[in-house]
């Protein structure tokens, strides 16, 4: 992963000096292998007896845990920081005037009645066109505009609340790698955290799903403090990278917000030399945004910040996170933190994963989880 600068110095003679610099990963340092039995189609019940890998990331010791023995492996004074964010139903379908059907995924609401959204199916659609809810038929999605890429500017008429719109005619946005032959009615319950409150996202802060309302109980008393942000997961976090640089790699913006009781309470634990516990990527990329921002402080807005290696963090000293997809942002998130200010986290991953994978851990959003100290 290194470089070499070269420079030729002059004095009393000629000196060459040799500088080490970093390079700018590529996309295919992030390439691992996974046995499709690896890929977790449903969650363990209870949530909070899921596997729980702690990484050392100053030595690389990996130990093995389960989730419920979290609480015992913080310490008191810590501060979780979590993604209270709710997944919405944004999987719905519309039908063409010929008949065919389009299933669409919503993205976001840009204005009243103006949505932003991904069409599966809809390579014959053209600017202009009308298509109907299938579940609700005088309601009309007008193609404004071809964004690039299956994304699409739909006008819904009439204008209503996206999120009450679709939490009528919408289902549960499970990622494509979870397959199931008949939709399942639980996975309403279990692709969403205990904590989950403010609705908007499209994809669950996964790390989240293992809590259970003991273990926060638990945590609470062992005095862990629990604190709240919001980032409403969307196509930034779950894009796939497909420049080969990533500093190349754009990312979609989400919607953040960083209230300011709890940017206080942050800012009051680093100065007593308190652990900052964000639980996700999600919540990472909160307060890593703050931070880049200036002094830490109640920040909202949209997000594009893109964290890897050798990426550095202001305000995170620990993360639980899960274990993610190839080539993924959230992979090379989880790298960058491994060794900030470096690319040697990308080898340290790799071997977590590896160790991982031969332990036959479960992978992505229903799987089990990772701790990194």
């Amino acid at each position: 992963m290194g470089g070499f600068r070269f420079n030729l110095l002059s004095g009393n003679g000629l000196s060459l000096r040799i500088d080490v610099v970093e390079m700018t990963p590529k996309t295919a340092d992030f390439d691992y292998d996974l046995p499709d039995e690896l890929i977790a189609q449903k969650p363990v019940e209870p949530r909070d007896k899921s596997r729980l890998m702690v990484l050392d990331r100053t030595t690389g010791e990996i130990r093995h845990h389960h989730f419920g023995e979290l609480p015992a492996m913080l310490r008191e004074g810590d501060l979780l920081v979590l993604n209270d964010t709710r997944v919405i139903p944004a999987k719905f379908l519309c039908r063409r005037r010929t008949g065919g059907q389009i299933e669409g995924l919503f993205l976001r609401e840009l204005s009243d009645g103006q949505w932003e959204a991904m069409l599966k199916g809809a390579g014959r659609c053209k600017t202009g066109e009308e298509l109907t809810f299938v579940e609700e038929p005088p309601t009309i999605a007008k193609l404004e505009s071809n964004l690039g890429e299956g994304l699409w500017h739909l006008s819904v008429s009439p204008p209503r609340d996206a999120v009450e719109l679709l939490e009528r005619i919408g289902t549960t946005p499970l990622p494509p790698y979870i397959h199931r032959d008949h939709p399942d009615s639980h996975d309403g319950l279990t692709y969403q955290t205990v904590y989950a409150a403010r609705p908007g996202a499209v994809a669950a802060p996964t790390a989240g799903l293992h809590f259970t309302e003991n273990i926060l109980a638990d945590l609470q008393a062992r005095k862990i403090e629990s604190l709240n942000v919001t980032l409403h997961v969307g196509l930034g976090t779950f894009a796939p990278v497909k420049a080969e640089q990533l500093d190349r790699h754009e990312m979609h913006s989400e919607w953040y917000e960083l209230s300011a009781s709890t940017a206080k309470a942050i800012v009051d634990a680093k100065r007593q030399g308190r652990r900052i516990v964000a639980v996700g990527t999600t919540s990472v990329r909160v307060l890593e945004t703050a931070a880049a921002k200036g002094p830490l402080s109640a920040r909202s807005g949209w997000t594009d910040l893109f964290i890897y290696p050798p990426g550095e963090f202001r305000v995170v000293d620990t993360m639980l996170t899960n274990f993610h997809l190839p080539r993924s942002t959230l992979l090379m998130l989880v790298a960058a933190f491994c060794r900030p200010g470096s690319t040697d986290g990308i080898q340290i991953i790799k071997d977590a994963y590896a160790e991982a994978i031969r332990q036959k851990y479960r992978f992505y959003s229903y799987g089990d989880a990772m701790l990194i100290l």
